[in-house]
């Protein structure tokens, strides 16, 4: 059985969450609602950690919502239901980002609407990107060879931890 290289504990994750929770406030103080729009499966995860975090130190209301993109027709995006995103803080949150692609096509749905902001959250950020998509948080960058992979492991609702491969 192979060893797994984690790069992140589930501890570590945590904290780093709640880093990024505490930014968050910072850069949304004056407004009364975030969307905090997580990309299925594992942005999900990190969106509602993110929300709970965000209840103790965020004065405004916060909604989490689902986007599910299909991988083989990334333009095959859906957000769970009809929401006015107009005049919305959005918080659009992924596990890694390696490239920008799919945090590129998560902004699709937004786009039909005049958000007041769209920022993005991930986890952990490789440094390999191809599209012009940079997070707004970060929980941890590496710098990682092309061929290596980065995997965020959940459990149910929990962050395990991220390794490399």
């Amino acid at each position: 059985m192979p060893v797994k290289n984690f790069i992140l504990s589930a501890d570590t994750a945590l904290k780093k969450m709640q880093r990024m929770a505490y930014e968050i406030v910072e850069r949304n103080m004056d407004d009364q609602q975030i969307i905090i729009a997580g990309i299925k499966d594992s942005g999900v995860i990190i969106a509602r950690k993110i929300k709970g975090f965000l209840k103790d130190i965020f004065k405004g209301e916060i909604i989490v919502i689902e986007i599910s993109i299909d991988k083989k027709d990334p333009k095959n995006i859906s957000t769970g239901g009809r929401i006015n995103f107009d005049d919305k803080v959005i918080i659009i949150t992924d596990d890694v980002a390696n490239t920008g692609k799919t945090l590129l096509y998560a902004l699709n749905p937004f786009l039909d609407f005049y958000p007041k902001k769209i920022q993005t959250l991930v986890l952990v950020e490789r440094s390999h990107k191809q599209f012009p998509v940079s997070p707004d948080y970060v929980g941890l960058s590496v710098s990682t060879a092309l061929d290596e992979k980065i995997i965020v492991e959940t459990e149910r609702e929990e962050i395990v931890g991220a390794r490399l491969e």
